[in-house]
């Protein structure tokens, strides 16, 4: 099996990565382009003179201690298999995948990146997979249950502000939830689980979406077998998981928080964070089903679709490129920096 994951770790290709660039610099140039278009030159040029740059400041700090956190939780499951992982390492780990997680469709780029990078400095692959399946399951745990909870206690305002998309909005996270307790189906009874798979590739193959069904079977068979494997592994690391769900939670208040930062900084007051954060958790589900690099496009008309009504007048679009600057581009510039180290032969850790 070890053999079979090693052949799934390969790094990013060039000629995508550099297609990928391209089309978020088009992103960014559009909306550069529409915000001129829109709101005027002379306009921008006056908010970005009145804008509570504590409020933007508070925003690179939430955005750090965001990175800072994703890494302590990938950190607390490397080190449980290798004790003398470096938290330097880890952090360059998590800002690799920040980094191809926001360059890639889907974000589908960032885990084989950081598995490759890994494999490269020493590490089983098997072990790779263990930890970001861990990690995985955790995350996405710790991120349903949060905004269930904040969901609940703020429906009333969730209603009123997302009242055109509130059938949407229940369907988006059932559908979130439902993914969750299958996850765990997974774990807990493989055989059932891959039956159910079976009958949907089988299906699917009957209806010429998929094509190579049996090559298809074959590698579901292997990834579910593994994950089983794997989340059989987290069930007996109880400390180690009650630590992780911890920083993913940290983690996902500080995600949320940026929109709140952003918010603050143009001026703005009577919306509380916990109002904001079933709404940014929303967009946040919308942008996973965007098939651009970094969900450009969408994400950005989701923000103006569900925030434009708490934004003061003629805000909205200048906010939206702050909020990118934060979650997107930030994330590119910073997790590149962590690709120089490549160039040169670096140490193999010992395990």
């Amino acid at each position: 099996m070890e053999k079979e994951l090693e052949n799934n770790v390969k790094p990013a290709d060039k000629k995508m990565t550099i297609i990928n660039f391209l089309i978020i610099i088009t992103i960014f140039v559009g909306l550069f382009i529409y915000m001129i278009c829109v709101d005027g030159l002379d306009n921008i040029l006056n908010l970005l003179k009145v804008i509570d740059y504590s409020w933007v400041f508070a925003g690179i700090i939430c955005m750090a201690l965001f990175w800072i956190s994703e890494a302590v939780c990938l950190h607390i499951a490397i080190r449980k298999l290798y004790p003398t992982q470096t938290f330097f390492n880890s952090f360059k780990i998590c800002m690799l995948g920040q980094l191809f997680n926001n360059i890639t469709p889907f974000s589908s780029g960032g885990q084989p990146m950081q598995a490759y990078y890994m494999y490269k400095d020493g590490k089983k692959v098997s072990d790779s997979f263990s930890i970001f399946t861990m990690k995985f399951v955790i995350t996405q745990t710790a991120l349903v249950v949060f905004t269930l909870i904040v969901t609940i206690f703020q429906f009333d305002y969730f209603k009123s502000l997302m009242s055109n998309f509130l059938f949407l909005a229940i369907i988006g996270f059932t559908v979130n939830i439902i993914a969750i307790i299958f996850i765990l189906i997974i774990g807990i009874n493989k055989k059932l689980a891959l039956n159910i798979l079976k009958g949907i590739y089988i299906f699917l193959g009957k209806i010429k979406v998929f094509k190579n069904v049996d090559e298809k079977l074959e590698k579901l068979t292997l990834s579910v077998n593994n994950f089983n494997e794997q989340f059989n592994f987290m069930r007996g690391q109880k400390s180690t998981v009650i630590q992780m769900f911890i920083a993913a939670t940290i983690q996902t208040l500080l995600y949320y928080s940026i929109t709140y930062m952003v918010y603050r900084a143009f001026g703005n007051s009577g919306v509380s964070i916990f109002n904001i954060i079933p709404a940014q958790a929303f967009l946040l589900m919308l942008m996973t089903f965007i098939p651009t690099p970094g969900s450009g496009g969408g994400a950005e008309g989701g923000f103006l679709l569900i925030f434009n009504s708490i934004f003061k007048k003629g805000t909205i679009n200048l906010a939206i490129l702050f909020w990118r600057i934060y979650t997107f581009y930030l994330p590119i510039i910073f997790g590149a920096l962590f690709l120089i180290p490549f160039k040169k032969k670096e140490k193999k850790m010992g395990c």
